[in-house]
């Protein structure tokens, strides 16, 4: 009776249907099973669709007619419920007309709210079909009507299309956002979201690592219990990674059967040379970058545990000598010193460089703007022409079907030349993005995870009380160093951020997006993001690997190299670096900078900038000229040529203590050379350590100094009257050292005010 009352269905149909359920329900009559479903299964009709084909036959009708009355019957039995198909049956079956009538069937007056949800979403064409078309599977295939759904069934369908395509099956995240529009989901909830597993327990973190000894499991989760709340989840996770992974299942690994956190010394050694590699998968090696971080957090678990045990009885059991030396970590400052020469030397490989970067932006940004404008102002099939190359107006084929077959409207190109085609709409949107990301570090500093965190709301004004006036500020929320700040919004980065605004805006306000915290593994509210872009019907925060993705395409198409002929690469944190040395060197006081940056710390902020050499020579000669304003003009007149002479000949005096004579290392030299430990007592009276002029006149050695062919200084001919009065020198050459003229005390002096 249910077949007959069928919704919507005129007579002829009914008829038609309620033959083709009679004949499908004969054939699974001799099948096996206690009721419909299990003959269903146990005929092998949810596996395969050859049999209607075979039931198709016995009467004088023709083959087509007869088919088609049993795929009527068997949508019948479907939109009733008789049988539950399988999701790999309804795939295979392809006819897609069951699930228009699955709709009107089940749950009709919800079907149509989830329609119109999605309509009002954007939602159209295929987006909308495929959405619908996957709630219309999980109703078949669950026997559910639409409001009994739950998160698990969509989580059921999604699992076994990976399994049989390796992907996410389409429409799966429309159909969920419609159901959670409607109601039968938590508001405002998406997939994605419930997908993400968020922060997770210290156990199952440790359990990762499969460690065999229960009681050092049990220790190692109760201390980093103790250091979670203190760090932030990336940093916890590092933590846990190094004691779980790097220190205690490698010890157990290569040294099994260990109970106990008192290392034999051999142990010990054995796993310190061990983390000076890295092994890979196809056992290769390569140098360990961060040995003397795990040696350093090794040995601070170990501290820590024999002081909490000072003020908690129940960690003394595990009081023990660590494996770490004080001196196993000695390289720390260095490989620190190291780092930060590495990153200043980066930063002046770049910051020559950001002109062109930005230029480049700019431009691709313009062009993309008006090849779109032109492409969207011709029709479809007609030709243009821009900046020397012709292009026809194309549209992908999905776009040119109608109705829930339509694709998503797009701008597509095809140069007739290469018959290479572009979505413009696309390329005009990366090339948009990637400008007001670069534009915007390069005006704040900020880093990528606070400039994904812009929001409407963070732009604010205030009011200067001394004049009145009124300048705009950008709230900068709490990231890494959790300290909120406030920038001065410059006219240029006003720009940017206006651009932005009007870009996104809709109805008058921005939209509001929910952002995914990569590194807390959090969901934030939805709220104005300002780097948010639209991804189909939907808005989402740009991720941290897509401003990296829209860096470095700007870097390729500008083509920038470093001094070795590689391509230069940028990073989001080279802008802040960036922007500190460029402040500071523009005269902006260092803890302003720090301010800026968000640094509690003076040093952490020094170690940001990086010097040039001509920047050196600026701020020196600064220097001189306010030092020469303080002091008496009189100090700072020309030399006279005399002063001059005498001012050079100090020089190559000189020569014999800072070691310039031109002989090779080794060899004899004919001037009057002595190790300087014969040298040590008349040092004051051979060679003068003063430019003054009267020590040099009263000395002798101001005009009798005459040069040699070696470019050394023959002190025979100037000293032997000297010396030999006073028998130190016998008139021979000699030379004991080294070398010709080797090393000998300190630099010279400058002369008197600033010659």
């Amino acid at each position: 009776m249910e077949l007959l009352a069928w919704p919507g269905a005129g007579q002829r149909e009914r008829v038609q249907w309620y033959r083709g359920a009679v004949k499908i329900l004969a054939w699974l009559q001799s099948a096996d099973g206690d009721g419909w479903q299990e003959r269903w299964q146990n005929s092998s009709a949810d596996t395969d669709t050859g049999w209607i084909d075979g039931l198709a036959t016995g009467d004088s009708r023709s083959h087509i007619h007869q088919r088609e009355e049993i795929r009527a019957g068997l949508v019948a039995l479907l939109c009733c419920r008789v049988v539950l198909p399988s999701y790999d049956f309804l795939t295979a079956y392809k006819a897609f007309g069951v699930f228009a009538h699955a709709r009107a069937a089940i749950s009709p007056d919800l079907f149509t709210r989830v329609e119109q949800a999605g309509l009002e979403r954007g939602m159209e064409g295929r987006q909308l079909a495929e959405a619908l078309n996957v709630l219309a599977k999980i109703v078949l295939h669950t026997g559910k009507d639409l409001g009994e759904l739950t998160a698990e069934d969509l989580f059921g369908i999604r699992a076994w299309w990976i399994g049989r395509a390796g992907r996410a099956i389409n429409g799966i995240h429309a159909a969920w956002e419609l159901l959670a529009a409607t109601g039968v989901l938590p508001a405002d909830s998406t997939l994605r979201a419930a997908l993400r597993a968020g922060p997770r327990p210290t156990a199952e973190l440790v359990d990762r690592y499969r460690i065999q000894c229960r009681p050092i499991r049990d220790l190692l989760v109760r201390y980093l219990d103790e250091r979670r709340p203190g760090l932030d989840y990336g940093s916890f996770r590092t933590l846990t990674g190094i004691l779980a992974g790097n220190f205690w299942a490698d010890i157990e690994q290569h040294h099994p059967g260990i109970t106990s956190l008192s290392l034999p010394g051999d142990v010990a050694t054995a796993w310190k040379e061990r983390l000076h590699h890295v092994v890979r998968a196809d056992g290769t090696r390569r140098p360990r970058k961060n040995r003397l971080q795990v040696l350093m957090l090794v040995r601070a678990f170990y501290l820590d545990i024999q002081e909490w045990a000072l003020e908690d009885p129940s960690w003394a059991p595990w009081t023990v000598p660590g494996p770490v030396r004080r001196g196993d970590t000695d390289g720390m400052a260095k490989e620190k010193r190291a780092a930060t020469a590495q990153m200043h030397q980066r930063t002046r490989e770049r910051l020559p460089h950001l002109p062109v970067l930005l230029d480049a932006a700019a431009r691709h940004r313009s062009g993309q703007a008006v090849l779109l404008q032109a492409a969207t102002a011709t029709a479809v099939g007609d030709t243009f022409n821009h900046d020397g190359a012709r292009y026809r107006r194309i549209v992908y084929k999905s776009f040119a079907r109608g109705g829930t077959q339509r694709g998503r409207p797009t701008v597509l190109v095809e140069n007739t030349a290469t018959g290479e085609q572009a979505d413009l709409t696309r390329l005009e949107d990366e090339a948009f993005w990637a400008w007001a990301v670069i534009e915007t570090l390069r005006h704040t500093g900020v880093r990528v995870e606070e400039l994904l965190e812009i929001t409407h709301l963070s732009l604010i004004s205030y009011r200067l009380p001394d004049t009145g006036e009124t300048v705009p500020l950008l709230q900068i929320v709490p990231s890494k160093s959790n300290e909120e700040r406030l920038l001065l919004v410059v006219p240029e980065l006003a720009s940017v951020l206006a651009t932005i605004i009007a870009r996104i805006r809709e109805d008058g306000r921005v939209p509001l997006a929910a952002r995914y915290d990569h590194h807390e593994r959090t969901t934030g509210p939805r709220l104005p993001h300002l780097f948010q872009r639209r991804q189909g019907w939907r808005r989402e925060v740009i991720s941290p690997r897509t401003v990296q993705e829209l860096i470095t395409d700007t870097l390729d198409r500008a083509r920038l190299t470093d001094r070795a002929g590689a391509p230069l690469r940028y990073t989001p944190h080279d802008f802040r670096r960036m922007f500190a040395t460029e402040a500071v060197t523009g005269g902006l006081p260092v803890h302003i900078a720090a301010r800026l940056l968000g640094h509690h710390n003076l040093t952490t902020t020094q170690a940001y900038l990086a010097v040039f050499q001509d920047e050196l020579v600026r701020s020196y000669r600064a220097f001189i000229g306010r030092r020469r304003a303080l002091r008496p003009a009189a100090e700072y007149r020309e030399p006279t040529d005399e002063e001059w002479r005498e001012f050079q000949d100090h020089f190559q005096l000189r020569k014999l203590e800072l070691g310039t004579c031109g002989r090779p290392y080794g060899t004899p030299c004919n001037h009057e050379h002595v190790p300087l430990t014969e040298l040590t007592e008349r040092l004051t009276e051979l060679l003068p350590r003063s430019t003054d002029r009267d020590y040099v006149a009263e000395s002798g050695l101001g005009s009798a100094s005459p040069i040699t062919a070696c470019g050394g200084v023959d002190l025979l001919s100037s000293v032997s009257s000297s010396t030999a009065s006073r028998g130190g020198m016998d008139g021979r050459a000699r030379h004991d050292g080294p070398g010709c003229c080797g090393p000998g005390g300190g630099q010279g002096r400058q002369s008197r005010g600033d010659r």
